[in-house]
C-alpha cells in the first residue's frame, strides 16, 4: 500500500479505529510521527495513519499531483481496503481540503466513509483557496510567505539544499490547491470538526465556520491559540483535544 507505511506487527493488539492524516502543503507523513505516541498518552482509542503523498520523503521520486481529482481518484483506489474499517480523516490546510475530496469521492460510489472528518486550517470548499501565494512566485516571496506562516522553522533557512527540496513541492501543492473546483450543494453525512488558530493569518476562525454550509450530521469548531501551525507550536494541546474527539468514535467503534 504506497500511501501508507507498513508497522511491523508487534503483541499489542491494534485500536480497532484508525485515524488516516493527510499532510499540509509541503509537507509529509512525516508531520504525524510523534502522533501515535501523543494519543496513546491520551487513551484516544485509534491508530494513527499517516497518509504520505507522492513526491515527498521517502517516495521523493515519484510524480506530484497538481490536479486534485486525480489525487483523489488515485488515494480511493489504493486505500479503499484500508478503508473498509471503522475510520477517520483528519487534514490540516491542503490535507483538509483532501479529506474532504476522498470523502465525497466514496459517497459518490456508496463506498465506506469515515465516522467523522476532522479538519484544520482550510477554508469551506465554496470558498476560493487560501492565497498563500502564487504557485510561480520567486523563491523569495514564498519563502517569505512560508515564514510568516510558520511553515519553515527560521533555522532551516540558512541551508539551501532544504529550500530546494521544499519549494517545488510547495508550488505544486499550491496549484493543486488553487485548482480545486467549487463543492457540491449535497451537504457531508458525517460530523464535522473543525479546528482554526486563533491568530491564523490564512484563514480565519469565521472562514473555518463556514464549514457549517457543507455538514449534514452536525458540525462543532474549538479555537487554539497560535497561528495557522497551531498544531505544532503547541502539539500537545491540540492532540489532547483530538484525543477528546477520537475516543468517542473509538468506543463507538468497539461497540459495532
Amino acid at each position: 500500500m504506497r500511501y501508507l507505511s507498513r508497522k511491523p506487527p508487534g503483541h499489542e493488539p491494534e485500536p480497532m479505529t484508525r485515524l488516516f492524516c493527510f499532510p499540509y502543503a509541503g509537507g509529509g507523513a512525516s508531520a504525524y510521527r510523534r502522533w501515535q505516541r501523543g494519543l496513546d498518552a491520551q487513551d484516544a482509542g485509534v491508530r494513527v495513519m499517516p497518509v504520505q503523498l507522492p513526491g515527498r520523503e521517502e517516495r521523493f521520486d515519484e510524480p506530484r499531483f497538481t490536479d486534485l481529482d486525480a489525487l483523489v481518484d488515485d488515494l480511493d483506489a489504493q486505500l479503499d481496503e484500508e478503508l473498509a474499517g471503522p475510520h477517520l480523516f483528519y487534514g490540516h490546510s491542503m490535507g483538509a481540503l483532501i479529506a474532504y475530496a476522498l470523502v465525497r469521492r466514496r459517497q459518490s460510489r456508496g463506498a465506506a466513509l469515515p465516522r467523522a472528518l476532522v479538519l484544520s486550517a482550510y477554508r469551506a470548499p465554496h470558498l476560493p483557496a487560501p492565497a498563500l501565494a502564487d504557485p510561480d512566485a520567486g523563491d523569495e516571496e514564498l519563502v517569505a510567505g512560508l515564514v510568516a506562516l510558520g511553515g519553515i522553522p527560521e533555522a532551516l533557512l540558512g541551508h539551501p539544499e532544504f529550500l530546494a527540496a521544499l519549494l517545488p513541492v510547495v508550488r505544486d501543492d499550491l496549484r493543486l490547491c488553487l485548482g480545486s473546483v467549487a463543492a457540491p450543494t449535497e451537504r457531508l453525512p458525517v460530523p464535522l470538526h473543525l479546528f482554526a488558530g486563533h491568530g491564523d493569518r490564512l484563514v480565519t476562525v469565521d472562514e473555518m465556520l463556514s464549514w457549517r454550509r457543507h455538514a449534514g450530521s452536525g458540525c462543532d469548531l474549538r479555537t487554539m491559540p497560535g497561528g495557522h501551525f497551531f498544531v505544532r507550536s503547541d502539539e500537545g494541546a491540540f492532540l489532547r483535544e483530538l484525543a477528546s474527539l477520537t475516543r468517542r468514535y473509538a468506543t463507538e467503534g468497539a461497540a459495532v
